[in-house]
């Protein structure tokens, strides 16, 4: 069974949406049952709920990030996802530093559509700045779907 990790720094805002869309995707496809979808931030405080925001935007798409807690990045997280999904490539540096047996399924979010660049933090912003991000990755998330399968494959 695939398993997807999606990487940011509090994992309060930007991974948790992002696992939530991608869960709501494969949800839709009625796969929910073939994938491991979670995520986790390389600064993270265990046990904090995703942001007000964050929550709210998400409850807008139909989506409910109220039972998340965040969590940081362990070894054994990255050893058991097939694929790691980081929003900056200070992530993906981080990451590779720190656990370089890992660096091979480490990519940046915006890989998935053949490019390279951060997914900016929305925390400190307004509501508005966590629309944009969500929109952002969620066009991400849908044009580069079939990556997404093949790398975690």
């Amino acid at each position: 069974m695939p398993s997807i990790l999606f990487v940011c720094t509090a994992n309060q805002c930007r991974s948790p949406m992002a696992e939530a869309m991608f869960a709501a995707k494969v949800a839709a496809m009625n796969q929910s049952d073939k994938w491991i979808i979670s995520s986790a931030g390389t600064s993270a405080a265990d046990g904090i709920m995703a942001t007000p925001f964050a929550r709210r935007v998400m409850a807008a798409r139909g989506l409910n990030l109220e039972s998340h807690r965040s969590r940081v990045v362990t070894a054994s997280l990255l050893e058991s996802a097939n694929l790691i999904l980081t929003m900056t490539r200070n992530h993906r540096e981080a990451l590779c530093l720190e656990f370089p047996q890992f660096d091979h399924k480490i990519h940046l979010l915006s890989e998935l559509i053949d490019q390279t660049f951060d997914i900016d933090d929305p925390a400190g912003g307004d509501e508005e700045d966590y629309r944009l991000c969500a929109d952002e990755m969620g066009l991400i998330i849908e044009k580069g779907f079939q990556r997404i399968v093949a790398w975690a494959g």
